[in-house]
């Protein structure tokens, strides 16, 4: 199977970014960069990906789309949001991780994350520092939010964590960011990195 054949069937089958699905029309200002870091927050943690993607659907619904409406949520909705998104065991530790986040956010950035990356000097790995500053981000959920980010912040390109690097290799795709970079044009590597992700969830371990 060529790499085309396979980049085509990554396309018909997980095309999508975790933005995308949890509603979230990416675009380089505060708002929406505020929503992907909820997503991440929501991701760090071992829950199955569509319940991520459902509690920030609800957290969304529910009117917290910016730092400084989070923060004014009190725990316990919190907590109810999650909860009507089965997003249990972890509830009660997620919701504080989201107002302690929403804080952090509003008060060294001013509720705009575009001052972290300016703060950052647009360095990809400073980025990555400074995002493990916020509560409950860790390696994973700021790779999730480079991986995604890529596509409004160019310096992030190309990022593909190990998961989808792995999964590049097992379908015999390039083992790189560069080379995988080279398959796509650069607004479809958000999506690139997504589809190899859900491959490497979806295929079985021996």
């Amino acid at each position: 199977m060529t790499q085309r054949v396979t980049v085509s069937e990554l396309q018909a089958e997980h095309w999508r970014t975790h933005a995308e699905e949890a509603g979230i029309r990416l675009g380089n200002t505060p708002m929406p960069l505020y929503q992907l870091l909820t997503l991440c927050v929501l991701f760090s943690v071992r829950i199955k990906a569509d319940i991520a993607v459902a509690a920030a659907r609800e957290v969304f619904a529910a009117g917290w789309r910016t730092p400084r409406a989070m923060a004014a949520s009190s725990w316990q909705d919190r907590v109810d949001a999650l909860g009507r998104a089965h997003y249990r065991r972890y509830d009660e530790s997620t919701a504080r991780a989201l107002g302690e986040g929403a804080e952090l956010v509003r008060d060294r950035y001013a509720g705009d994350l575009r001052r972290l990356r300016r703060t950052a000097c647009e360095d990809p790995g400073r980025i990555r520092e400074l995002l493990r500053e916020v509560p409950r981000i860790g390696p994973v959920g700021a790779d999730i939010f480079c991986r995604e980010a890529q596509g409004v912040w160019p310096e992030l390109r190309p990022a593909f964590d190990r998961r989808a690097l792995r999964a590049a290799a097992g379908l015999g795709l390039p083992r790189t960011p560069e080379g995988l970079a080279r398959l796509v044009g650069a607004e479809d590597l958000p999506r690139l990195a997504a589809a190899l992700v859900r491959s490497d969830l979806s295929t079985p371990r021996s």
